[in-house]
């Protein structure tokens, strides 16, 4: 799932590559992946790129005022492409492509644009055309943004004071901070030596600023290891970058021990039992606690 770091790259990568042409048209084969319809689609054909931005996990491309919103899920990507002349017209149900957005020719001659696709069975990819980003309700729900200048040790200290929740479940809610998901907050808890599992409302104050030490370092290594990137590479540089997710079985390369996993119904989290959880192995089910 493309996550914060992911996402501002891409932003990045379409500012450089889309702003200053105008949208073509915008085709949509995923028709279950259009939330809106007041704008119409089609309202932004002729319209200039003139921006582009993220909203948590969302990428927001501003076009003369009118913003295509999408999100891309778990199982979506952004495919940029150089040039879409000659390319087949899309057809409905057919593979992975939800969306394609057309753009004028370059000085080239080349007929760019980029293509949203959406593998697996579960469809959630989901696309917005609004008159304003706030008017996207995932949008309008977020929490702060954690690479904000605002994001302090002390709104943090906000954040989890009294909370009963888990610290991993914390991290992933959108609505409490913006663009976190489960691979980062995997990453973040093994940077700041924490727990999936700790309840956040028992963090001390210096736990507090180790996790939101750990929270900024993780993203900003994160987006600058992504920077510049195409949008093609985002995907393995993502996997090469992380220390534990996704990484169950190999050795920590922090301290040498086996990272572990913690299965749910429907994903799982990894982590470093010397590193994190004082040698101990999580239980793997999903009301899982510390094994005494």
């Amino acid at each position: 799932m493309p996550e914060l770091p992911e996402v501002e790259a891409l932003a990045e990568f379409l500012r450089e590559h889309a702003v200053g042409h105008a949208v073509v048209g915008v085709d949509v084969t995923a028709f279950q992946a259009l939330k809106t319809v007041d704008p119409p689609v089609t309202a932004l054909a002729g319209l200039l790129v003139t921006g582009v931005a993220r909203h948590g996990k969302f990428l927001d491309v501003d076009c003369d005022g009118l913003h295509f919103v999408t999100h891309l899920a778990r199982g979506g990507w952004l495919r940029w492409r150089d040039d879409l002349t000659g390319a087949k017209p899309v057809r409905p149900g057919k593979g992975p492509l939800a969306v394609r957005v057309r753009l004028s020719p370059g000085e080239d001659g080349r007929a760019p644009g980029f293509e949203l696709t959406e593998a697996g069975t579960q469809k959630r990819l989901a696309v917005y055309v609004v008159r304003d980003p706030e008017d996207v309700p995932g949008v309008a729900g977020l929490g702060p943004d954690p690479l904000a200048e605002d994001f302090t040790p002390d709104l943090l200290k906000t954040i989890v004071g009294g909370s009963r929740a888990q610290i991993k479940g914390l991290l992933r809610d959108q609505k409490v901070i913006a663009g976190i998901g489960n691979a980062y907050s995997d990453e973040v808890l093994h940077v700041a030596k924490m727990s999936p599992f700790k309840i956040a409302g028992t963090l001390t104050d210096g736990q507090v600023a180790d996790l939101h030490d750990a929270i900024v370092s993780t993203l900003r290594d994160a987006v600058g290891r992504a920077r510049g990137l195409a949008a093609k590479d985002l995907k393995s540089e993502k996997k090469s970058g992380l220390r534990v997710h996704g990484r169950t079985g190999e050795a920590c390369e922090v301290c040498g021990d086996t990272i572990r996993e913690v299965s749910f119904a429907d994903s799982s989290l990894q982590y470093c039992p010397t590193c994190q959880t004082g040698g101990k192995p999580l239980a793997d089910r999903r009301l899982s606690r510390l094994l005494k």
